[in-house]
């Protein structure tokens, strides 16, 4: 069977079991949607130790973190959402909305959560009561076959169509490309390219830009727990995820007492001119980072520039100075290294931070340390980026969790910075068609002309 009939062939089922379930109840698709998020939750081991030992990279127990807490906040947030038929009832406007399902939703997963985003796609797809086509990355494939296997099962045990959830098992650059540009609609969670490629598909599609979380820490704040916040992010699954924490801007007379809270929580601390140069040139090769530094450990990291550096190490923290185009440090780093620079104003941490955007994740998210309303709402309306999220955790903080108010999500929406449709975090409403039932309102007031324009 070539290439277009094979995925023709899948969405062709994807789009039987869709018809069936459309006609399925509120209640009915809620079981569903529980269903696979709990089989998740259930076997987040067995998952993360085959996402770890398939991909090479991460860490096996923040991959289990990620599993089941995606999971729980997925699913916390959706309980009880009306999803399906009339979602709501505005009288003011005389509207009402229902909610209509899109189809078979492509979904283009990443190596880097070959488990978490499937899961998270598929919730909220199904919430809206179509069906998904996965494509996994094709080093994380047996992983994703594994994650979709029991989802699958999960759906047959409700009474759901198994064929709402499909995945091609042996991934390659052109079945890819069919699942975008045949689909109904396209999530892609992955490199540039991939997204680029979602994009010009000729379908609609949902996708995300890069990643640079530039981290301010304000005068005022408690520089130890602001550190342990940041370390515990930038570690999480040896910085593999787009909301990691990249650079963080200290106040200068606060430099020194931020670097030893750092090393403190076991950061090894790269100073000296001639060192961050090796550390620098062994990460990034021609402008572009190294692919072999990608979610390795901070001792074989140090190895590869010829610094030694203590097993143990958490991360390594490195001194910059400049930014923006002048510093590579100042960009993505998908590895437990994190960057530092010294501000003297508020102001000039935000133009910083600012210019380190505009080079690399313009429209992503940011961090602020700060006890200083001011100070966060001055920097969140000169930042380009879609979520800021303030004395958090931005690895498992951005993406949304339970103890914020972001929508949970594997797909964070970069807005027209990152070249995405939209800058919210892909939730369920995005992935239906809003139809607005629009009454004449004869109580209405019609404003005059004058009273329009004056």
């Amino acid at each position: 069977m070539e290439a277009r009939e094979y995925i023709f062939h899948l969405i062709q089922k994807g789009r039987a079991a869709q018809e069936l379930f459309e006609q399925f109840s509120q209640e009915e698709v809620d079981q569903a949607v529980r269903a696979i998020g709990k089989t998740i939750y259930d076997h987040g081991e067995m998952l993360a130790g085959m996402a770890v030992d398939e991909t090479r990279m991460g860490v096996y127990e923040d991959k289990v973190k990620k599993n089941k807490g995606k999971a729980k906040a997925v699913w916390a947030k959706l309980k009880g959402v009306k999803s399906r038929g009339i979602i709501e009832y505005d009288d003011v406007e005389g509207i009402v909305k229902i909610a209509k399902p899109i189809g078979v939703i492509g979904v283009i997963s990443p190596t880097t959560n070959p488990t978490m985003t499937p899961m998270q796609n598929a919730m909220i797809a199904l919430k809206g009561g179509n069906a998904i086509l996965v494509g996994p990355h094709p080093r994380a494939k047996k992983t994703g076959v594994a994650t979709v296997s029991l989802m699958r099962q999960a759906l047959k045990e409700v009474g759901a169509p198994e064929d709402l959830i499909q995945i091609v098992p042996e991934p390659a650059l052109e079945l890819s490309g069919l699942i975008m540009s045949e689909c109904d609609a396209c999530i892609s969670t992955g490199g540039p390219a991939m997204v680029k490629a979602a994009y010009s598909s000729g379908k609609p599609a949902f996708g995300v830009g890069a990643g640079n979380v530039q981290t301010l820490v304000d005068r005022g704040v408690d520089l130890t727990d602001a550190a342990q916040k940041i370390v515990t992010s930038r570690i999480y699954d040896n910085g593999v995820l787009c909301t990691c924490e990249q650079c963080v801007h200290v106040p200068g007379e606060k430099y020194e007492d931020m670097v030893s809270a750092f090393q403190k929580l076991g950061a090894f601390y790269v100073s000296g001119p001639s060192d961050v140069d090796a550390l620098r040139d062994a990460m990034f090769q021609n402008g572009t980072i190294n692919k072999e530094i990608v979610g390795a450990a901070p001792a074989a990291i140090a190895k590869l520039a010829g610094l030694t550096c203590p097993e143990n190490a958490k991360l390594i923290l490195v001194k910059i100075e400049k930014y923006g185009k002048e510093e590579a440090f100042a960009k993505e780093k998908l590895c437990p290294v994190l960057a530092i620079r010294a501000y003297e104003t508020w102001e000039e941490a935000v133009d910083v931070a600012a210019a380190n955007l505009k080079n690399e994740g313009a429209g992503h998210s940011s961090v602020i340390h700060s006890n200083d309303k001011a100070h966060v709402e001055y920097a969140a309306e000169r930042l380009p980026v879609s979520r800021i999220g303030v004395n958090m955790i931005g690895s498992s903080g951005l993406g949304g969790s339970l103890d914020n108010g972001l929508n949970p999500t594997a797909t964070l929406g970069c807005g027209t910075w990152g070249n995405n449709s939209t800058s919210e975090n892909l939730w369920w409403n995005h992935l239906v068609n809003i139809a607005r039932i629009a009454y004449v309102m004869p109580d209405k007031k019609i404003p005059t002309d004058e009273e329009i324009w004056s």
